[in-house]
């Protein structure tokens, strides 16, 4: 097993969280030198909040425990591709890398429908790995979303 799949088994656990929450099953978890800074799954539902991403969570978090907004040495493990809102976040984190499991053809802003974290324009680019247990985060996702239209 990689690191990676490590790091992003553990956010799928974290994923698992929020889909026996009812709430959509993507989970994160952010690390520095190899050890987890922080880890959360979404929770919109449960704290009525439209921001509270799983990704937003950890960034948060991470900031908070180094003192420091700037992200710049941390790695974020996620097991969907960002949304606009999350990917301009860790633009602003200046986080150092991503990585992320499944595509979101409608909503995501890494390579999918946006490339937000790469945009020449902004101050700041986010290094990114795609694809990193793919299958089994867009497992998740789909049994959640057949479980909703039952």
């Amino acid at each position: 097993m990689t690191t990676d799949e490590y790091f992003m088994r553990l956010a799928l656990e974290e994923a698992e969280k929020a889909f026996a929450e009812n709430e959509i099953p993507v989970g994160a978890v952010l690390v520095r030198d190899h050890s987890i800074v922080a880890a959360s799954h979404n929770k919109r539902e449960q704290l009525h909040d439209p921001t509270a991403h799983a990704e937003l969570a950890v960034l948060r978090e991470g900031g908070i425990k180094s003192g420091n907004w700037r992200l710049t040495d941390a790695v974020l493990y996620v097991t969907k591709e960002p949304c606009v809102m999350c990917a301009g976040a860790m633009i602003n984190a200046r986080l150092g890398k991503l990585v992320y499991g499944c595509r979101d053809e409608r909503y995501g802003a890494v390579t999918s429908r946006y490339q937000l974290v790469h945009d020449p324009v902004l101050n700041h680019q986010v290094r990114v790995v795609s694809g990193v247990m793919e299958n089994e985060c867009a497992d998740i996702l789909r049994r959640f979303f057949v479980k909703l239209r039952l």
